[in-house]
C-alpha cells in the first residue's frame, strides 16, 4: 500500500508531503481543488505519458515519489529477476519530468524503462476512474473478472502459448500455399529455363578453353608458318654460307672448347654451359616441328566451336550473366526450385496436419477454461444479486452470458460474455452497457470491483468519484462496500463528493486550493476530528456553513461511523 507520497513543482502543487494508512480513507474538496492533479502525480507513478505541460511554471523538472509497504512474497521474484534492490518490506518509486522533455523512472533508486514500472505499478495500485466504467461493455473486461474469480492464470497461459503457436503455423500454412500457387503459375517457365540450360550441358572453364581453340583455329596458317620458321632458323633445314645450321655450329665450338678446357679450366665451364644451350636448343627445336604437325586448319572443328560459343553467349545474354559458372548456378537454382515445388504439396499437407493437431489441442485448453468461465460465472450471478439489492435495487438480476465456439476462437479462448443486467421486475436482461444508468453502472462496477479484490490480493484500490449518479442510503451503504474492502490491511481510498461515503472513512483528507496575489497552489492535508466535523457540514450545507449544518455533521459521523467522531487528535499533515 501506499506509505507516503511526495509531489514536487506538479502543476499546482509546489511541494506536497503527505501519508497514508492501510483501511478505508476518503478524499473530498470542492470542484477544481485538484483531486485530479493528485491522481494525474500517481499516475506517472504508474507509467503514464507524461506531459512537460504539467511542471510548474517556472520550474525546471518535476518529482513524484511514493514508499510503498510491500507484504508479498510474489513481488520478490520480480525484484530479483530485474536485479532490484528489495528489503522485503518497502519500496521507493520515483518519477522525474524535466522542462527540457526528460523523463526518468526509478525503483528503490535504480533506473528503470516505463514497461518496468508500469510493470511494478499494477501489482501495487489500481486507480478506478469514471471513464473506467466503460469497461463494463467491453468484451475483454468481462473475462477478466471471470478469469480472476475463476483462477485462470495458468490455463490461460498454457493456452496463449498453444493458440499463438497455432496462429504462426497457419501463417506457415498460408506462406506454403500461397508459394505453391505462385510457384505453379511460373512452372511452365520455370521447366523451360531450366530445361535449356541443362541440355546445354555446362562446364565451369570450358569457355575461356572454346575462345582459346578458336582464336587458333582462325590462325592456324600462321601459326603453323612461324612454327615452322623458329624450327628452320635452329635446325639443319636453313643452312649458313659455310653449310651448316645452328646446332652444328655449337656442336663445333663445344669440341673446341673440350679440348682446351685440360689446359684452361675457364673453358670447361663455358663448356658445360654451352652444352646445356645445345641441348634446349636441341629439345626446342623438336617441339616446334611437333607443334608444327599438329597445328592445322580445321573448319569443321572451327565451326563447331563457333557454334558452342554462340549457344554460351545467348545464354548469358538472355540471362544478364556473363559468366558459364553464374549460368551453373542459375541451372541449379532453378533445379532448388523445381523440387520445392515438386515437394510442395508434401510441405503444405505437413502444416494442415500440425494446424489440425494444434486446433484440437487448443480447442481442448480453451474447453477447459470455458468450464471454469461457467463455475464462476455462478458464483458471480449470486454474489452480484447479494451486492447490488442493498443498493437500492431489489429486484435486479445480473447474468452471465457465455457462448462457447470455435468460431470465437482467440487469445482470450473460446468464449463470448455478455454481462446482462435488469434492474426492475418485468423489465427484460440486456446487455448491462446499453440498459444501465450512470448511477446503476457505478453501483455494478463497485460490487464487481468488490468480487475481484476478494480474489486478487492488490494492496490498493483508489476509486475516483465512483459514486456518481448515487446519493443518500445507497452511498452509505457503498461507502460500506468499499469500507469491508479496506478490512484486513489493504488499502481503500475514495475520492468522493457524498457527504455519507466521506463520514465513513477511517481517515479524511481534503484538497484545497491557496489563492495569493500572483499565484494559485494545490495542498492536501489529513483532517482531526474537530475539521472532519467543518468539511462534512461543508459537503451538507455549501459554502456557508451553518450550526445546523455542524450538528448534522456530527450526527451523520456519530450515526455512521461512531468511532471516527472519538478519533484521537492525529497531526495534520500540511503542504508546505
Amino acid at each position: 500500500m501506499i506509505h507516503s507520497l511526495h509531489i514536487e513543482h506538479y502543476a499546482l502543487i509546489d511541494r506536497l508531503d503527505i501519508e497514508f494508512s492501510d483501511g478505508f480513507s476518503v478524499i473530498t474538496g470542492e470542484t477544481g481543488a485538484g483531486k485530479s492533479i493528485i491522481l494525474g502525480a500517481l499516475g506517472l507513478l504508474r507509467g503514464q505519458r507524461a506531459d512537460t505541460r504539467a511542471i510548474q511554471a517556472g520550474a525546471t523538472r518535476c518529482i513524484v515519489e511514493a514508499e510503498f509497504d510491500i507484504h508479498d512474497d510474489t513481488l520478490q521474484d520480480f525484484f530479483q529477476q530485474n536485479d532490484l534492490d528489495f528489503d522485503g518490506h518497502h519500496c521507493i518509486v520515483r518519477r522525474e519530468l524535466t522542462a527540457a522533455g526528460k523523463s526518468r523512472a526509478f525503483i528503490n533508486d535504480t533506473p528503470v524503462q516505463l514497461n518496468l514500472l508500469r510493470q511494478l505499478a499494477d501489482s501495487l495500485v489500481d486507480i478506478h476512474s469514471q471513464h473506467q466504467n466503460l469497461l463494463l461493455g467491453r468484451q475483454d473486461f468481462q473475462l477478466s473478472v471471470l478469469d480472476i474469480l475463476g483462477q485462470n492464470a495458468e490455463r490461460l497461459a498454457a493456452f496463449r502459448q498453444l493458440y499463438h503457436t497455432l496462429s504462426h503455423t497457419r501463417r506457415l500454412l498460408a506462406e506454403a500455399i500461397d508459394a505453391q500457387q505462385r510457384s505453379r503459375d511460373d512452372e511452365d517457365y520455370l521447366r523451360f529455363q531450366h530445361q535449356q540450360l541443362d541440355d546445354a550441358q555446362l562446364l565451369e572453364d570450358e569457355q575461356d578453353q572454346l575462345e582459346q581453340e578458336a582464336n587458333t583455329l582462325e590462325h592456324a596458317e600462321d601459326i603453323r608458318m612461324a612454327l615452322g620458321t623458329a624450327q628452320q632458323a635452329i635446325d639443319s633445314s636453313a643452312l649458313d654460307s659455310d653449310g651448316q645450321d645452328v646446332l652444328q655450329r655449337l656442336r663445333t665450338a663445344l669440341a673446341s672448347l673440350r679440348n682446351i678446357a685440360d689446359r684452361y679450366p675457364q673453358a670447361g665451364e663455358l663448356a658445360e654451359r654451352l652444352d646445356s644451350t645445345y641441348i634446349e636448343l636441341k629439345d626446342i627445336a623438336a617441339e616446334l616441328e611437333s607443334q608444327a604437325d599438329h597445328v592445322e586448319y580445321n573448319p569443321q572443328r572451327l565451326g563447331q566451336v563457333q557454334e558452342r560459343l554462340g549457344l554460351i553467349y545467348t545464354l548469358e545474354k538472355k540471362h544478364h550473366v556473363e559468366t558459364v559458372g553464374q549460368l551453373i548456378r542459375l541451372r541449379d537454382n532453378l533445379a532448388q526450385r523445381l523440387a520445392q515445388l515438386d515437394g510442395g504439396d508434401e510441405r503444405v499437407q505437413q502444416l494442415q496436419r500440425e494446424c489440425e493437431r494444434l486446433e484440437k489441442e487448443t480447442l481442448s485448453a480453451g474447453k477447459a477454461i470455458s468450464e471454469a468461465r461457467r463455475k464462476a460465472s455462478a458464483d458471480v450471478e449470486s454474489r452480484m444479486q447479494q451486492s447490488l439489492q442493498p443498493l437500492g435495487m431489489p429486484h435486479v438480476q445480473f447474468c452471465v452470458a457465455i457462448d462457447s465456439s470455435a468460431d470465437h476462437l482467440s487469445e482470450s479462448g473460446i468464449d463470448h460474455v455478455s454481462f446482462l443486467f435488469s434492474a426492475n421486475k418485468n423489465t427484460p436482461l440486456r446487455d448491462v452497457a446499453d440498459i444501465a444508468s450512470g448511477g446503476e453502472i457505478a453501483r455494478v462496477m463497485l460490487s464487481l470491483k468488490a468480487l475481484i479484490a476478494s480474489a486478487v490480493q492488490l494492496p490498493t484500490i483508489i476509486f475516483d468519484e465512483i459514486d456518481t449518479g448515487v446519493s443518500g442510503s445507497i452511498a452509505e451503504r457503498m461507502a460500506h462496500i468499499m469500507q469491508q474492502m479496506g478490512a484486513g490491511g489493504r488499502q481503500v481510498i475514495s475520492i468522493t463528493h457524498l457527504p455519507q461515503i466521506a463520514a465513513l472513512g477511517t481517515r479524511h483528507y481534503r484538497v484545497f486550493k491557496d489563492d495569493t496575489d500572483d499565484r494559485t497552489t494545490t495542498h492536501i492535508s489529513l483532517l482531526n476530528p474537530q475539521e472532519r466535523i467543518t468539511e462534512l457540514a461543508h459537503m451538507l450545507s455549501g459554502s456557508t456553513v451553518t450550526d445546523a449544518a455542524m450538528e448534522n455533521a456530527k450526527e451523520l459521523l456519530k450515526s455512521l461511523s461512531p468511532s471516527s467522531a472519538q478519533e484521537a487528535d492525529v497531526p495534520t499533515q500540511n503542504t508546505l
